[in-house]
């Protein structure tokens, strides 16, 4: 399993991928699931994979040859020609489509699950930037700013911290902060979800620069995070005012 988050806000996107694909007592393996599939000076989009790793390697594939033409001696139909996110959306939930049925079939009977999940993010030239959540199936949906972040894989012990601390107004500083201790949270309770995690930050503005970046075990930045997250909570809930029926004769009053 996996975890994987984009946040699109005001500001831009964070997108944050873990990177382990086994966790057992002495097999942990690990792979970039944090894709760049358009990166030409003009559009940028990137994908992250939670699921299958030989269906998510095919999908990759497939987008790269291009998609067969919709009619006879036509042109493969690739990512690079997409006139919006929407319709690149529709291509890569079609390729995602097609490796999960060839793949599947293959799988048949042997109890091995193909599905795949994805979150596409970026923008085709001028337009603003755009996060969709792309199912097994192929279908997707948009982001929206009344829940301004998508999550798949192990996403049950990260969520709870993403609907309270984040907003479309939140600045990208704030955002990732809020995307670490989900991960951190998240790893504390699942061990198939570790480090090192893959970030990706992109701003709304074109003038500033995109940060990409790797978090290791005993990252600094990470490592006091995690620490200071335990130790806020800790102070948080000793100001919560104990039960007042639990307080000594109280009991069952």
């Amino acid at each position: 399993m996996t975890y994987c988050v984009g946040m699109q806000l005001r500001e831009g996107i964070v997108m944050i991928a873990d990177t382990r694909t086994n966790a057992g007592i002495d097999n942990i393996s690990t792979y970039k699931k944090l894709h760049t599939l358009i990166d030409d000076g003009k559009s940028f989009v990137v994908a992250a994979s939670a699921g299958s790793l030989s269906v998510t390697q095919a999908m990759v594939s497939i987008l790269a040859e291009g998609i067969e033409p919709d009619f006879l001696d036509g042109p493969r139909r690739r990512l690079e020609d997409a006139p919006s996110m929407f319709r690149a959306a529709e291509l890569v939930g079609e390729a995602l489509a097609m490796a999960r049925r060839d793949i599947g079939r293959t799988l048949d009977g042997t109890g091995i699950n193909a599905d795949v999940s994805l979150l596409l993010a970026g923008r085709i030239g001028n337009e603003p930037l755009t996060l969709y959540l792309i199912y097994s199936e192929g279908n997707f949906i948009q982001c929206q700013p009344d829940c301004p972040y998508a999550q798949i894989g192990e996403f049950k012990y990260g969520k709870p911290i993403l609907d309270r601390a984040l907003e479309w107004d939140t600045p990208l500083d704030e955002a990732v902060k809020v995307g670490l201790i989900s991960f951190d949270s998240t790893m504390r309770s699942n061990l198939s979800v570790g480090l090192p995690f893959d970030m990706l930050i992109i701003p709304a503005d074109r003038s500033q620069p995109q940060i990409r970046r790797r978090i290791e075990q005993g990252d600094p930045y990470f490592t006091n995070l995690s620490s200071s997250w335990g130790r806020l909570l800790s102070e948080a809930r000793s100001q919560v005012p104990d039960p007042p029926f639990l307080k000594t004769g109280g009991f069952g009053k």
